[in-house]
């Protein structure tokens, strides 16, 4: 058998002029780039490929496209696959498409050939309604070309923008990726970047340094760290390429193929009536005392599984994936570890994204509501907190897919309206019975409302403790909700998991008719 392998039959010189060009164009850069690529700690960008797809799915397309500029040299060069592997392939047996830029060829610059093939491989996706993966390593646009290579980059800008909301668009930074490349990874769903060898600006250090006279590296201008922590540019964080191809497989399993389509099932693995003494636990802790409400998420999650996207950027919101009774759900939740879990201006955008892409693929949304309002201050006022705050409420008002809320404890001021509450249409709403549900918090409002009578008080903090304990109980206990149809169910925390899953199986088959109008206008 092996004999056999090793042995090529006989072809005739068309064939084998074909077999030249291919392996010719397959060589990328040629053996020393490749090397120096390796060298960096980097894989090609057909290793890429075959390390992120299942074995033996890939199917180039355009391998023998060439660039047909002919300035500065450029017709005395071979640019093997110009640049760029695109074809289609599988990733857990579903297909996608894909392309891999190749840093061994003129350091994975953009021209117009380069971007046509992109653009085909995108056009392809949105025809087959497959989801499209770009891996990214180019040192931008290629100068050679001018105005041609930046036409290059506004035909992807453009297919980016009518995929988005159609198709799942991902994009991973494996390298530089500098100037007008940034905005196309900045027009899909999902970045990931590398830890170390990930660079995403829009002008680099020393043009920073001239500009401005701020002194900084690629590391703290545009690494990994900076973009996922600072700046909310990437979700995800991998620490090596290997890691960020497993995580984007990852990522996939939870989406559907397109936005036609429900997100794909797996096989229940959990109880779908499991109770939890942890949630009983944590409902009863003082109110002021904070808790990882990952804790919660993974109590309700099908084998305490999470998927977080945006790990570390506005930690005081979480989003992610979970699979409950074998179906992919968006989680959105305050986190009372950091800013005791209230809105800010990051947290809002963050929550925003997610809820829109949720939305936008049929994936039904939970809502773990721990809030104590919108942090205060200038810099968040300044800032646009009224304007990009908005943005949460806008996203879950539009959202028309299930939308399951618990309150677990605080639920304060108008951060109570916004975090998907029966009043902007929270389909099931539950609560725990330690939730409060109120203007304010107790303190504040009794410091407010019986201001003169504590000043007269012979004991002014025996009295404010009277006053608190009667307000809590009339203003701001779950029961008064309950009371008034604003919450469906005030239930144990122990019953949390079944009860969401119970009502997200009657609401699968929820339909939504919107106001026909073209589109309405986000506060951006």
């Amino acid at each position: 058998m092996s004999d056999k392998k090793a042995k090529r039959p006989l072809v005739s010189p068309k064939t084998q002029a074909l077999l030249d060009k291919r392996a010719r164009a397959e060589a990328g850069g040629g053996p020393e780039r490749l090397a120096a690529q390796k060298a960096a700690g980097k894989m090609t960008a057909r290793e890429r490929i075959e390390a992120m797809v299942d074995d033996d799915s890939f199917e180039e397309v355009d391998l023998l496209v060439e660039t047909k500029s002919t300035d500065f040299g450029l017709d005395k060069k071979y640019l093997a696959a110009d640049g760029v592997v695109t074809g289609f392939a599988r990733v857990n047996g579903r297909p996608i498409c894909v392309y891999s830029q190749d840093f061994s060829v003129m350091g994975g610059s953009l021209g117009l050939s380069h971007a046509m093939k992109i653009c085909k491989v995108m056009d392809l996706a949105i025809t087959a309604e497959v989801p499209v993966v770009g891996l990214c390593d180019s040192g931008g646009a290629r100068i050679q070309e001018g105005v041609e290579s930046l036409g290059g980059y506004a035909e992807i800008f453009y297919r980016n923008v009518q995929a988005s909301g159609y198709i799942p668009q991902i994009s991973a930074i494996l390298g530089p990726c500098a100037g007008g490349a940034v905005y196309s990874p900045a027009l899909t769903d999902f970045i990931f970047m590398v830890d170390g060898t990930s660079h995403m600006f829009i002008t680099g250090p020393e043009v920073v340094k001239a500009a401005t006279g701020e002194t900084c590296d690629f590391e703290s201008l545009g690494g990994a760290d900076t973009h996922s922590r600072l700046s909310g540019v990437c979700q995800f964080v991998a620490g090596s390429e290997s890691d960020c191809f497993r995580q984007i497989r990852e990522l996939l399993d939870f989406l559907p193929q397109n936005c036609h389509e429900q997100p794909k099932a797996a096989m229940a693995s959990d109880d779908p009536r499991r109770e939890s003494e942890a949630l009983d636990r944590i409902s009863e802790l003082e109110p002021k005392k904070s808790y990882k409400i990952h804790e919660v998420i993974w109590e309700i999650a099908d084998g305490h599984r999470f998927f977080e996207v945006h790990r570390n950027f506005a930690r005081n919101i979480v989003c992610g994936f979970i699979r409950m009774d074998g179906e992919s759900v968006g989680v959105v939740a305050n986190n009372p570890q950091v800013l005791s879990g209230a809105l800010d201006i990051d947290a809002s955008e963050k929550g925003a994204r997610f809820i829109n892409f949720c939305d936008a693929f049929n994936i039904p949304l939970l809502t773990l509501v721990d809030v104590p309002g919108y942090w205060p201050g200038l810099e968040q006022e300044h800032g646009g907190i009224i304007r990009r705050g908005a943005k949460l409420l806008y996203a879950f008002c539009r959202a028309s897919v299930p939308k399951v809320t618990v309150v677990l404890r605080k639920a304060y001021g108008g951060a109570y309206d916004v975090m998907s509450s029966k009043h902007i249409r929270g389909d099931v709403n539950f609560a725990w019975p330690c939730a409060e549900i109120a203007v304010m918090g107790p303190q504040g409002a009794v410091s407010i409302l019986y201001k003169t009578e504590l000043a007269k008080a012979a004991d002014p903090e025996k009295r404010r403790a009277e006053l608190v304990r009667e307000y809590t109980a009339k203003f701001a206990s779950p029961f008064q909700a309950a009371k008034h149809g604003y919450v469906d169910e005030v239930i144990e925390a122990r019953l949390t998991r079944p009860k969401v899953i119970r009502a997200l199986r009657f609401l699968k088959g929820k339909k939504v008719v919107s106001l026909p109008k073209k589109h309405g206008n986000i506060p951006l």
